[in-house]
C-alpha cells in the first residue's frame, strides 16, 4: 500500500480559470459567513433534481495548476475555446442527466491530457458523481452515458473508487451507485457495477434511510436488503450468488438488523405485502442454507435482542409472524428450516409438531412474554390466537395454571376474612399492645393480637406477590409503619387498604370467561378511560363555580351569644349550652361539597340566603346544574355505553389476554425445578439435513373438513 492510500491523500490537477477560482473563493466566504451566523444556511441538497443542482462548496485540496506558466509566456485562452475543451461538474451532470453520449465527446482525452479522474472531488457534489446522476435518470431502464462514464473511468484506472463513491450529505450518507441501480430496478446496471468492483456491503445510513417523522425509507441500509424490501428476487439471487463478490445475508446495519429483520420492518399486514414478504423471506432462508449449511440466519439478534420472529411479534406484523410459526418445508435439504413438522395424518386428523424455540415463556424474552406484556402492540389479542400460541397457553392453564389459580383464590379469600375480622374487632381504633410480663392478659386480647400477626404475615406476602394492585401494597406499608410507630393515624390507611382488598377480589373473576369480562370493563376500560376523563372535566367545573359562589356570598353577622359553662362538666364533654358552630358558605371546601350535592340531586336550597346580586347567583347555580347534572353525567353514561359495546365485541380476546397474563405471572413465581418439570412440549429428534437435530416441540392434533366423494 502506497502513502497516498495509507493516509487517504491524493493530488488533484487544477485547470480552473482565475474567474472560476474567484467565484469559488466568494462561495467559501459566504459559507463561512453562514456558519458564523452572518448569513442564512443553505437548505439540504436533494438526492436529485431536474432543476438547478445545489452544488457542494469545493473542499480545500492540494492541486497542481497546469497553466501556471502561461501567464509567464504571455499565452491566454479565450472563453469560447476553453468552453469547448473544459469539462466541469455542471457540464458532466447535464450530460449524464440528458443521456446524450455526444455531450461527453472528448471527455477521455480531456481527462488524460489534464491528468484528472472522474473520482476527483472536483467532479463530486456531496459525494454524488456523474454516474449516480446518470443512474437517477434512466429512460426505459437505459442511460448510455453510464456505460461510457464507467468505461472512461476504467481506462483512467480509478473505476473501483468511482463506482464506490458514496453520498457524504448527512441526509443520504452512504448511498452508492449500486443502491441507486437497485432502487431503479435495473439488474443490468447492478451486474455491471458489481463486475467493476462495487461494494455489495456498502451501507446507506443517512437520515433519509432511518425511521423518523419526516420522509424516509428504511430498508436495512445494505444493497441486499434494499433489493429484498423492494421485491426484486432476481437481483437478490444475483447479489447472493454472483462470481465477483457475494452479499453476506448475516451482515447487519447500524441497528444490528439483517436482511430478515429489514423484511419484518417493511411488512404492513396487507395481503399483497404479506405474500411478497413471506416469499422473499423463505427464498433468502433457503439460499443461505444452500450456500452456508451451518449458518442459522434466523437466530441472529439485533441491537435490541430481537430475532426476526421476535421483531414480528413486537411490531405486530401478524401476517409474517403467523407464517414463520407455521413454516414447513417438505424437501429434505430445506426441511431443517421448518418450524412446523407434520408427524402423522389420518383422514381429517393431522398431528403436528411446532418448534418452541424462542416461543415458550420458559426462555427469557420469549415471544409469549413479548405479546402478553407488550401493551403497545395494537393487535396482540389476534396474535395470541394464532397456532400454536393459543394451544400452548391452554396447555399451561390445564397443567398448572388452573390449580394454582384456585389455590391463590382460596389463600386470598382466607386473607380477606382475617383482615376483615381484625378490622371489625379493633379496640376503638387503639393500637394493641401486648407485654409478656402481664400473664393475666385477657383471652380476647390474645386472640386479637394473634389475628393481627397473621394479617401482617399475609399482607407482607401479598405485597411482594401482588395480586393485581400496587396501591394496595402501598396502603398496607404506610398503615403498618404508622401502627408500629404507635400512631392512631394508621386507621385511615388501614380501612382504605381493606376496601381496596375486597375490590381486588375481582381479579379472580378472570378465571371464568363470563365473569372475567366484567372485571376487565371495570378495572381496565371504564375506570382508566371514561371515568378519569369525566373526573378531570368535572373537577374544573366544580372548583370554578365554587370559587365564584364563595366570592358572591356574604358572611352573616356574628350573633352576640353569652356562653355560660355548666358546672361540673367533665373534660372533653360537649356543653349543651354552647351554640353549634356551622360552617358558612365563605368556606370554599364547604361550598364545594354543597355544589357536589347538586350534581347528585341532593342540593340544599339554603344557598339562597345571604348573597349579593340575586340574578348573578341564580345564573351561576343554574349553569352549574345544567353543565354537570344534565350534560356531563349524561355524557359519561353515553361514553360508558359505547365502551361496553366496543368491549363486548372483543370480550373473548380480552379475556384470553387477561388469562394469559395470569398464567405467565404464576409460571414466573414457580421454583426452577417445578418450572422445568411443568415445561410444555416434548424433546424430539427430527430427521433433517443437520443430522442429530433435536428440538423441543409442542404436539397437538387438528381437524380439517374431509370431502366425501361418491364413486
Amino acid at each position: 500500500m502506497d502513502k497516498a492510500q495509507r493516509f487517504d491523500f491524493s493530488l488533484e490537477k487544477d485547470d480552473r480559470t482565475e474567474e472560476e477560482k474567484l467565484l469559488q473563493k466568494a462561495g467559501k466566504k459566504s459559507g463561512l459567513a453562514s456558519s458564523l451566523g452572518l448569513g442564512q444556511e443553505a437548505p439540504k441538497a436533494p438526492m436529485d433534481t431536474d432543476y438547478q443542482e445545489e452544488m457542494e462548496k469545493t473542499k480545500p485540496q492540494i492541486r497542481i495548476n497546469l497553466h501556471f506558466d502561461k501567464a509567464i509566456r504571455g499565452e491566454t485562452e479565450t472563453d469560447n475555446k476553453r468552453d469547448s475543451k473544459t469539462f466541469n461538474i455542471d457540464r458532466l451532470f447535464e450530460a449524464a442527466a440528458s443521456g446524450d453520449v455526444q455531450k461527453l465527446a472528448g471527455l477521455h482525452q480531456y481527462l488524460h491530457q489534464n491528468m484528472k479522474k472522474l473520482s476527483d472531488s472536483l467532479y463530486q457534489s456531496y459525494g454524488k458523481t456523474a454516474l449516480m446522476k446518470a443512474l437517477l435518470h434512466l429512460r426505459d431502464g437505459k442511460n448510455e452515458t453510464a456505460e461510457l462514464l464507467i468505461d472512461i473511468s476504467e481506462k483512467m484506472g480509478d473505476v473501483k473508487k468511482f463506482v464506490d463513491s458514496a453520498y457524504t450529505n448527512n441526509y443520504y450518507k452512504g448511498q452508492t451507485a449500486l443502491h441507486i441501480a437497485i432502487e431503479r430496478r435495473s439488474i443490468s446496471y447492478v451486474k455491471l457495477l458489481v463486475s467493476k468492483g462495487a461494494d455489495v456491503h456498502a451501507k446507506a445510513c443517512g437520515i433519509f434511510f432511518q425511521q423518523h417523522d419526516g420522509p424516509n425509507f428504511y430498508f436495512g441500509e445494505l444493497p441486499l436488503s434494499l433489493a429484498a424490501c423492494t421485491n426484486q428476487p432476481d437481483i437478490v439471487e444475483f447479489l447472493m450468488e454472483n462470481e465477483y463478490q457475494r452479499a453476506d445475508a448475516q451482515m447487519t446495519d447500524s441497528q444490528g438488523n439483517t436482511v430478515l429483520h429489514a423484511l419484518v420492518m417493511v411488512a404492513d399486514n396487507s395481503k399483497e405485502n404479506t405474500e411478497f414478504i413471506t416469499s422473499m423471506y423463505d427464498s433468502i432462508l433457503t439460499t443461505t442454507a444452500r450456500l452456508h449449511p451451518k449458518l442459522k440466519l434466523e437466530n441472529i439478534e439485533n441491537n435490541k435482542g430481537l430475532t426476526p420472529l421476535k421483531m414480528a411479534a413486537k411490531t405486530g406484523k401478524i401476517g409474517l409472524f403467523s407464517h414463520i410459526l407455521k413454516r414447513e418445508f417438505q424437501e429434505s435439504h430445506t426441511k431443517h428450516l421448518s418450524r412446523k413438522f407434520t408427524e402423522w395424518v389420518y383422514g381429517p386428523v393431522t398431528c403436528s409438531l411446532y418448534d418452541l424455540a424462542s416461543v415458550d415463556s420458559y426462555e427469557d424474552n420469549s415471544v409469549l412474554d413479548i405479546l402478553v406484556y407488550g401493551s403497545d402492540i395494537p393487535n396482540r389479542h389476534d396474535m395470541l390466537q394464532t397456532e400454536p400460541l393459543c394451544r400452548l397457553l391452554e396447555s399451561k392453564w390445564k397443567s398448572f395454571g388452573r390449580r394454582m389459580f384456585c389455590l391463590n383464590f382460596l389463600v386470598y379469600l382466607l386473607y380477606l376474612v382475617i383482615f376483615t375480622l381484625v378490622a371489625y374487632n379493633r379496640r376503638d381504633g387503639k393500637v394493641i399492645k401486648y407485654r409478656s410480663n402481664k400473664p393475666n392478659c385477657s383471652q380476647p386480647a390474645l386472640l386479637s393480637l394473634m389475628f393481627h400477626k397473621v394479617h401482617m404475615v399475609y399482607s407482607t406476602f401479598f405485597f411482594f406477590v401482588a395480586v393485581d394492585s400496587f396501591l394496595q401494597g402501598i396502603l398496607f406499608l404506610v398503615s403498618a409503619a404508622l401502627y408500629l410507630c404507635q400512631r392512631q393515624e394508621y386507621l385511615s390507611f388501614y380501612v382504605l387498604c381493606l376496601a381496596l382488598s375486597w375490590v381486588n377480589l375481582l381479579y379472580f373473576s378472570r378465571g371464568d370467561i363470563h365473569m372475567g369480562i366484567y372485571s376487565v370493563m371495570i378495572q381496565k376500560v371504564m375506570i382508566l378511560s371514561d371515568i378519569l376523563r369525566f373526573l378531570f372535566v368535572y373537577v374544573v367545573f366544580l372548583f370554578g363555580f365554587s370559587a365564584a359562589v364563595v366570592t358572591l356570598l356574604i358572611e352573616p353577622p356574628p350573633k352576640n351569644i353569652t356562653k355560660t359553662p355548666r358546672k361540673g362538666r367533665i373534660f372533653g364533654e360537649v356543653d349543651s349550652d354552647e351554640p353549634c358552630i356551622k360552617p358558612t358558605y365563605r368556606n370554599i371546601s364547604y361550598t364545594t361539597m354543597e355544589l357536589f350535592k347538586f350534581t347528585i340531586g341532593m342540593g340544599d336550597m339554603e344557598f339562597t340566603e345571604d348573597y349579593q346580586y340575586k340574578e348573578v347567583f341564580y345564573m351561576l347555580l343554574i349553569s352549574y346544574i345544567v353543565l354537570t347534572y344534565i350534560l356531563l353525567l349524561n355524557m359519561l353514561i353515553a361514553l360508558m355505553n359505547r365502551t361496553v359495546e366496543r368491549t363486548a365485541l372483543e370480550s373473548n380476546s380480552i379475556w384470553q389476554l387477561q388469562r394469559a397474563i395470569t398464567i405467565l405471572d404464576m409460571e414466573k413465581r414457580l421454583p426452577c425445578c417445578l418450572r422445568k418439570g411443568l415445561r410444555c412440549g416434548v424433546e424430539k429428534r427430527l430427521g433433517t439435513a443437520l443430522g442429530d437435530d433435536r428440538r423441543r416441540c409442542f404436539r397437538f392434533a387438528s381437524f380439517s373438513s374431509m370431502m366425501i366423494q361418491s364413486v
